[in-house]
């Protein structure tokens, strides 16, 4: 290592202070693990921030013939059979529980609701393409920091109507749009400094566990919310809220979003040696030491690299499909993030309701599956070296589990826990598997040549399109819901398999790579008969001999 780390731009000033106790600068894996639980803690507290709506629907527009019963379930522990409130919780308990929350506890109360979520998720997936672009020309470090931060004040500020006690729609509404648009800034910049730290070995496994994430802030949020639930729902707000602004202060302190900030070299290499020494440079600063052809780019740190437009990232081999699929895919996945506890206490579950307490933390159980189907997914795509049909044999899978869960889950308790867990693994999998080691694999493409710094803008068009989708779930299912829960999963069934089709195209070329590789014997192609195969082959190879030599068709075989 040189002796001049601490002058290269961008190094957080918590490394710097570690740097100068210890005397000695960290391995480059060890940066590697502070840079995944970093990003980690980052994404999860702007998970755990969202979900205060979804625990709080039940609480601002309450059924009048629910029963307030527990759920029952001694082998989940106690976190999920409180019944009981303690101290002035009865007080909230009238207040809320009985007479909700204007102006959401009128007839239109499920429309309004749709509408606070729709508002959030449509200036989330506009501000999504913006946030891509200036992430990548902007310091990430700094531009996460602010996104959290912002976040976590908005957040907070709408629990605070509670206390204030506003009962104008219109502040409810404002407040969601505008932490909608510092949400933005957090997918594609984690995506970014995860993709500029790895490589694309192993990838979809290290990402499927990385997107835990996810599962884990839906999940602390949910507790979060429930927890503080009888002490007035403002407070679901405000705690989440604080502890994604926390989280924003640490990553202001410690992490390092390009490895060329703290002095070592990019996994993808420079634009004119990516070709010639990936794998041996990555094997080498994986044991921490520096790759020297790559010193000038490292000392001038990640401002030299330029970034791409969004035409130019819109035309990379396999945007545009991932991302109408993610449109659906997320559709799906962000219906039951937004609605799942509501759904749970609107509904009969082995002949009894269960509290809106006990919804919410049941709720979590189906992000407990989401992980599972994360790392499931992330798995057997880097072995079957297919994200596509990964992804859509998920998402195919994903009717029946709906459908089953829909039909049966109403029988008991444990088959209800079983089935959402199941339809969990099959939702979330090519959720997580899309805006993860998909849009890195996009954004790192070979047509960038290693120009990393489309890693923000790919991941950008890819969950903003799928954050349209999401926006339009949970509106259209606070209209549906009006006539009944079985349109909603109808509706949805119809969106997966969507998001499954749209993947066709993607699904047949990677079929045909692994199935049509004719043998070669003799200068002559033997293609045993396969005409579709034949027909593909030859038209790659003339598109290939053409664009090299200008030889005739059958010229010299490429293989």
């Amino acid at each position: 290592m040189a002796s001049n780390f601490d002058t290269v731009r961008g190094a957080p000033p918590g490394i710097l202070l570690i740097r100068s106790i210890r005397g000695k600068d960290w391995r480059f894996s060890t940066y590697r693990y502070v840079v995944l639980f970093l990003t980690f803690v980052a994404y999860a507290s702007y998970h755990a921030s969202r979900k205060p709506s979804s625990i709080v629907k039940s609480v601002l527009y309450p059924e009048p013939t629910n029963k307030d019963n527990g759920l029952d379930l001694p082998w989940l522990g106690p976190v999920f059979i409180k019944t009981q409130y303690m101290g002035n919780e009865s007080h909230h308990r009238h207040r809320l529980i009985d007479k909700g929350w204007a102006p959401f506890n009128s007839k239109d109360g499920t429309t309004k609701l749709g509408e606070i979520d729709v508002a959030f998720l449509a200036c989330y997936s506009l501000g999504m393409y913006v946030a891509g672009h200036l992430g990548d020309t902007l310091d990430l470090r700094l531009f996460l920091t602010c996104g959290m931060v912002g976040s976590g004040v908005f957040v907070a500020l709408f629990g605070m109507g509670y206390f204030w006690n506003i009962h104008v729609f219109g502040f409810y509404l404002g407040m969601q749009m505008v932490a909608g648009l510092f949400q933005a800034t957090g997918w594609p910049s984690v995506v970014a400094v995860i993709g500029n730290w790895f490589g694309k070995g192993k990838r979809g496994l290290i990402m499927g566990i990385w997107n835990a994430h996810t599962s884990v802030g839906n999940i602390s949020g949910s507790l979060l919310a429930a927890s503080v639930l009888g002490y007035g729902w403002g407070w679901c707000f405000i705690v989440p809220g604080a502890f994604i602004a926390m989280a924003g202060i640490l990553v202001f302190l410690f992490l390092p979003a390009y490895p060329e900030d703290i002095g070592f070299s990019s996994p993808h290499g420079s634009a004119s040696s990516l070709e010639a020494v990936p794998a041996d440079e990555e094997a080498n600063m994986g044991k921490g030491i520096q790759v020297e052809s790559e010193t000038n780019m490292s000392r001038a740190g990640s401002v030299t690299r330029t970034g791409v437009g969004l035409i130019e990232a819109c035309a990379i081999p396999g945007v545009i499909p991932f991302a109408l699929c993610l449109f659906f895919a997320k559709l799906v996945a962000y219906t039951f993030l937004y609605w799942l506890p509501f759904y749970l206490s609107q509904t009969e579950i082995g002949g009894e309701h269960v509290s809106v307490k006990s919804a919410g933390n049941l709720s979590t159980l189906f992000d407990v599956g989401g992980i599972v189907g994360g790392i499931l997914a992330g798995y057997i795509s880097d072995k079957l070296n297919a994200r596509a049909t990964t992804a859509a044999c998920f998402m195919y899978a994903a009717i029946p589990a709906m459908l089953l869960y829909r039909r049966y889950g109403s029988i008991s308790h444990n088959i209800n826990i079983l089935l959402m867990m199941v339809a969990g693994l099959f939702i979330n999998g090519p959720y997580a598997l899309i805006t993860t080691a998909v849009s890195a694999d996009l954004g790192t493409h070979s047509s960038l040549r290693g120009d990393s710094r489309a890693l923000a803008t790919v991941t950008a068009i890819i969950d903003g399109t799928g954050s349209v989708g999401a926006a339009f779930g949970p509106l259209l299912t606070g209209f549906l819901s009006t006539i009944g829960w079985d349109a909603v999963f109808v509706m949805l069934m119809v969106c997966a398999l969507i998001a499954g089709l749209l993947l066709s195209c993607l699904v047949i070329s990677e079929i045909s790579e692994k199935t049509c590789k004719p043998p070669v014997s003799s200068g002559q192609h033997n293609f045993g008969g396969n005409f579709s195969c034949m027909f593909i082959y030859m038209f790659l190879e003339r598109l290939y001999v053409h664009k090299q030599t200008h030889s005739p068709f059958f010229g010299q075989s490429i293989l």
